[in-house]
Parts: C-alpha cells; structure tokens; sequence
C-alpha cells in the first residue's frame, strides 16, 4: 500500500511538472526579447518600445477578451547565446509566443520550438524556409522573410531600369550574420533568371568600419546598392556613401535599415536613399496611434517617449504585438473566449490568423497593414511590401505595393524546407497534423 501511494505520488509530481506553469494563472504571459543595450540599441529600443505599449494597451481595454497581459523582458544584446538563455529562463513561465528579433537566435530556437511546444513569431526576418508550415511547425514568419524583400527590391530597380535589369550590377552589402547571409541564395536565382551581376559584400559586425568595402563599391561602380544592414551599420553605410560620393539614389535598404535611427545622423546628405517597408505605415490620424496616445502615454505609461510613437521600428514593434495577440484570440475562438491559452493552442491560432480588413480596422490598423490569412501550409500569410524613400527630413512612402514573386520563391523554400527535414530526419506534417 506504501509502494502504491509512493507511486501515486511520483506520478502527480510528474504530471505537475510536465503541465505548464501558466495553467494555475490568470494573466496570458508574453516573454518580451530585447536589445536595449549594445551597438543595436538605438534600432532596437523603438521596436521594444511599441511591443510593450500594445500590450500595455490590450490591457487597458480589457485584455483578450478579459483576458490580462502580463510580460517579462529579457536583454540579449543582438546575441544567440543570450537569447538562448531568455528563451530557457522565460519559456517556463507559460510562454504565449517567443518573437526572436534576430535571426541567429531564431536558428538556434528553431530546434528548441517543437519540443517545447512554443510558436515563434519571425515577421520579416528569420528563416526564409519557414513559409512551409508542412515542414516548420512552430515557425511563423508572418508578412515576409528576406527573401520576400529581395524579390520587391529586384523588382522595383528592374521596373526603374525600363524594365530589364540585363547587364546590370547589384552590389549586396551585408551583415556577416545568418540575417546578412539569408537573402543571398535567392538574390543568386534572380541574378541568373534577370541576367544581372550580382557583388557580394560582407561586413563585419557591428559594422561600424566600412572603408574597405566601400573602396570596392567604389572601385566597382554597381547600377545599385542593396543594404542589408542593422544598428549602427545602416549609418556607416550611409556616411561612407556620401564619402565615396556613391549615389543615394541608387541604393536601397531592407526594411531593417530604413528607419529613423539610421538616417538622422546622416540627415540631408542621405536624401534619395530608399528602403523596404513590410506593413508598418501609418500617420498621426491613424486610430491605432490615437489609442495609444489616449490610453497608455496619455496615462503616463507609455514605455518610451512619446515622440517615436508612430516613428518606423515602434510601428513594427507595435504590429508584431498586435500579430501575437490576435493568434491568442484566435485560440480563444476554438479553445475558449476568455481563458489562458497555452502555447500549443495558440500555434494553432497562428496557423488559423484571418484578418481581414474589417478586423484590422476594428483595431485600428486601417492604412497600415494589409490583411493577413495563414494556412497549415502558408505560415507567412502576406507577401506584400512598399519603397520609402528619405526626403532629407523624413520618410515618405514612394511606390504602391509590390508582391513577392512566388514564381521564384516557392521551389527554393521546398528545396530549402526538404533539405531541412532530411538533415534532422523528420516528415512533413500530414492532414491530420494539420487539423490538431
């Protein structure tokens, strides 16, 4: 009888450590990785920034359908093994969602994910490979990976060359990371489809010293510049530009160096440089930035100051928050309105995400994102995006909206995407895996 209780008795602690600790709770716990320290702060402080106010404003209007928010931030100074170490120290918290915001980190919790049973939100950085929901689970690179953005800025230089980009050549200065290197594999495919040389130039982080690779883009003249650049590397470019008097005109940015940060140090000289931007517009009328003037920084807690709400990166921030939240809705549709979501039922709210215009307007998001619908195939749910372009003050939207052209893209994620399953010996999610 002793033998029996003693095993009863093991088998509870077991359970109790197997069941997430957010099952006792009341609140839905979001891990908030940051950089706020560091030679990337600067970039990553306003994303942060509006992270945290649209989870401050959830819960100013309620929470989740009475749901409350509560976070935890986590400083990882741009770096994998310190994201890791967030990710061991806040995943048993009950963790809703991890959102990386690098991509060396999301590689390494890549393989973390799945057994852990937590999504991660990669929206416009990550894993390319990821869109393949039948192959990654729990990745969700929602709005657009690198190669997405390659495709648009492909796309508009050829459209501004009359249509043909034969003879051309594209000079890629990048982030010697796993971000810089990401896009390259498809900017490779285009070279060779669109007829285009294509330079390869990989600077060193934090790339603040970036004479010798100018001096080859110098030496080199290309019809156009890519920058693929985060922190302080987008403004080094920049001030090494206008010293090698390479046209600003000519050079184009990924979405991650074209924000305010990386330009007002350059100001005026940087004028005509342009830049990616996902789906994170917005101006001074739009009602998103109204309630959070009103309800968090108009009550005195707002995170950062109030003069970057609206300003790029805390727009993206702002949206990444609003993407975690709504797949935590979307949950509570299937699993209970008003309740704590675990990890794995919110996965498949992300898998599930439809928003459409109308909801995006019921939370304010009208005129900054367009509508975003996954599927268990499809976990990256829009592939749109736009040019900005700096006016020596400020940014402006300079094109209408482009998409990804999946044409190219598709045979490289399944390439990608099978590869991966082979080197970790693992199968493609069936109809069935799908429905759970």
């Amino acid at each position: 009888m002793k033998l029996k209780h003693l095993a009863l008795t093991a088998a509870a602690v077991a359970a109790a450590l197997s069941t997430p600790a957010f099952a006792q709770g009341t609140e839905q716990f979001f891990p908030v990785l940051v950089y706020r320290t560091g030679p990337y702060a600067p970039n990553g402080v306003p994303f942060a920034n509006g992270y945290v106010d649209y989870l401050k404003l959830i819960n100013a209007k309620g929470g989740i359908n009475g749901v409350k928010i509560s976070y935890e931030e986590c400083e990882t100074g741009y770096a994998t093994d310190k994201g890791v170490e967030c990710y061991e120290r806040l995943k048993g918290k009950g963790a809703t969602v991890f959102q990386p915001l690098s991509t060396g980190i999301t590689f390494a919790l890549t393989e973390k994910a799945p057994g852990d049973k937590i999504p991660l939100i990669t929206s416009g950085y990550g894993r390319a490979d990821s869109v393949d929901g039948l192959a990654f689970k729990w990745n969700f690179p929602l709005l657009g990976t690198y190669w997405t953005g390659a495709s648009v800025l492909v796309q508009h230089v050829k459209k501004a060359n009359g249509g043909s980009l034969k003879g051309k050549k594209i000079a890629l200065v990048y982030h010697d990371s796993p971000y810089g290197k990401e896009p390259i594999p498809l900017m490779q495919e285009l070279a060779q489809q669109e007829g285009f040389t294509l330079q390869l130039l990989p600077v060193t982080a934090p790339g603040i010293e970036q004479k010798a690779t100018w001096l080859q883009v110098r030496q080199s003249r290309p019809d156009h510049v890519f920058l693929w650049g985060w922190g302080v590397m987008n403004s080094a470019a920049l001030k090494e530009a206008v010293a090698t008097g390479y046209p600003r005109e000519k050079m184009y940015g990924v979405w991650w160096s074209g924000a305010e940060p990386d330009v007002k140090d350059v100001g005026a000289a940087a004028k005509g440089y342009s830049a990616l931007t996902m789906q994170d517009a917005a101006d001074a009328n739009s009602k998103i930035i109204q309630d959070v003037m009103g309800l968090v920084h108009g009550k005195g807690q707002g995170t950062g100051p109030k003069e970057e709400v609206g300003q790029v990166l805390y727009m993206r921030g702002l949206s990444a928050a609003m993407m975690a939240v709504e797949g935590v809705r979307r949950a509570q549709e299937r699993f209970g309105k008003g309740k704590v979501m675990s990890g794995e039922q919110v996965r498949w709210g992300f898998e599930n995400l439809a928003l459409d215009q109308k909801k995006l307007d019921g939370l304010g998001f009208a005129g900054v994102m367009r509508p975003v619908s996954t599927s268990c195939a499809d976990h990256m749910g829009a592939s749109w995006a736009r040019i900005r372009t700096w006016d020596g003050a400020k940014w402006g939207i300079a094109s209408d909206w482009y998409q990804a052209d999946d044409s190219v893209i598709k045979p490289l994620v399944k390439a990608s995407a099978d590869k991966y399953l082979a080197d970790k010996k693992l199968e493609r999610r069936t109809p069935a895996d799908c429905q759970s």
